[in-house]
């Protein structure tokens, strides 16, 4: 049985050792309870051809669950829609929300290895701040994850994905993701 405690992201160790200290300097932290930290990423595939077929939501769903490793949650239309063919309750994408590990792996694997195979990368816009703290950003195509066999894939799809942090402006947000080398334009 391994120990939960045993292992420690190469992300996690990396804010605990590095970021903290930095960020405290930076912005004059009285204590360590405000330095912003990471709390959660919330992955988001919208699947706009399920209303033809709602197999794909269960491809995606799977695509999902390989990229996150942990089960999606199925998307479910709450209203009627006759101009787009929803129906109430009718499956039109897929959700995961990461927390503690697993999120730390995913931004390591979504900054070092995902972000650099994108065609044409220049970088993500430092724009996309909410005001509160969040980033989001757009794929185009999930397959840039090494876990999804481009052979296998049957459709290629995009994906949302929401970090959202303890920052209380987005300088302090944005600020915190530099240090973990979200590779910014400008």
């Amino acid at each position: 049985m391994l120990d939960a405690t045993a292992y420690l992201p190469r992300f996690k160790a990396l804010y605990r050792s590095t970021i903290r200290p930095a960020m405290k300097a930076e912005f004059g932290y009285k204590n360590d309870m405000m330095i912003p930290r990471l709390d959660k990423i919330v992955l988001n595939m919208g699947i706009g051809e399920a209303t033809k077929d709602t197999k794909k939501v269960k491809s995606a769903a799977d695509d999902l669950a390989l990229i996150a490793g942990q089960k999606p949650v199925i998307t479910r239309a709450r209203k009627s829609i006759a101009g787009f063919r929803v129906r109430e309750n009718m499956p039109l994408g897929c959700k995961v929300t990461l927390r503690g590990n697993r999120m730390y792996e995913f931004l390591d694997r979504l900054i070092t290895v995902a972000l650099p195979r994108v065609r044409d990368f220049r970088g993500v816009r430092p724009t996309s701040f909410d005001g509160r703290g969040n980033f989001a950003m757009g794929l185009k195509e999930h397959i840039v994850f090494p876990e999804i066999e481009y052979d296998k894939v049957d459709e290629v799809w995009g994906m949302d994905i929401i970090v959202c942090t303890t920052a209380r402006t987005d300088a302090e947000a944005k600020a915190l993701l530099k240090h973990f080398n979200m590779p910014f334009t400008g």
